[in-house]
């Protein structure tokens, strides 16, 4: 069964979504502040989190922060505050999706399903050809004896490229796919950055992954 945390200090509200929840088949673990949340996270862990931003110990870009320094564990955050700045700080920290409140629990529970349906979809946890090593479980890269610190964009950029290995991503398709996974791109001009960035921490002269198919996209070369 699916383990949901929900960190929200509005315990009506709490409640009720896992009441919703356990109706829906997963199994509700909630939590009323980002201390109680860490040690439950730490202790049973949980498939995603219901992240409020307004907590009685602070906001929950804190506890995102946490998570993302642990694994790739989904958020999904869930407020009263709509300012865009609060939206892109979110999806910068590695936010699934931004729901504001009030909301309807039906649309909830789907988006829920649609996350995790994604992630069942991604049964490689790991790379390792020697050199690369993935823990995509735990967010660890490591290229030969360095430790790469990898952000969440550049993360779901390999998990892109790795399970589409050899195959022609183009910039649309990227863009596209990044989009929605939370990576704030606009552009080919913004990608192209994005992915020299991560070429720079994971490849030396002898060990080359993704190639630039010119005026097409990109290539993880398996």
């Amino acid at each position: 069964m699916r383990k949901i945390l929900i960190v929200e200090d509005d315990r009506e509200l709490n409640q009720g979504i896992s009441y919703a929840l356990g109706q829906g088949g997963y199994l509700a673990i909630p939590a009323f502040s980002i201390q109680e949340a860490q040690e439950l996270y730490t202790k049973e862990g949980a498939d995603l989190v219901l992240l409020d931003v307004n907590l009685p110990d602070g906001e929950g870009f804190e506890f995102c922060r946490f998570l993302r320094r642990k694994s790739e564990t989904p958020v999904m955050f869930l407020t009263a505050r709509d300012l865009e700045e609060d939206v892109l700080k979110g999806y910068e920290l590695g936010a699934d999706d931004y729901i504001t409140k009030p909301f309807s629990i039906h649309v909830l529970r789907k988006k829920i399903d649609v996350i995790l349906r994604r992630l069942e979809n991604h049964p490689r946890n790991a790379y390792d050809d020697g050199f690369l090593r993935i823990d995509f479980d735990k967010a660890q890269v490591s290229a030969g004896d360095r430790i790469c610190s990898i952000t969440p964009t550049e993360f779901r950029m390999l998990r892109l490229f790795i399970d589409h290995a050899g195959q022609l991503m183009t910039y649309s398709v990227l863009l596209e796919a990044l989009w929605d996974m939370g990576a704030q791109f606009v552009d080919k001009h913004a990608l192209a950055v994005n992915v020299n960035r991560l070429r720079g921490k994971i490849e030396d002269e002898e060990h080359r992954y993704i190639s630039n198919i010119y005026g097409m996209g990109y290539q993880w070369l398996d």
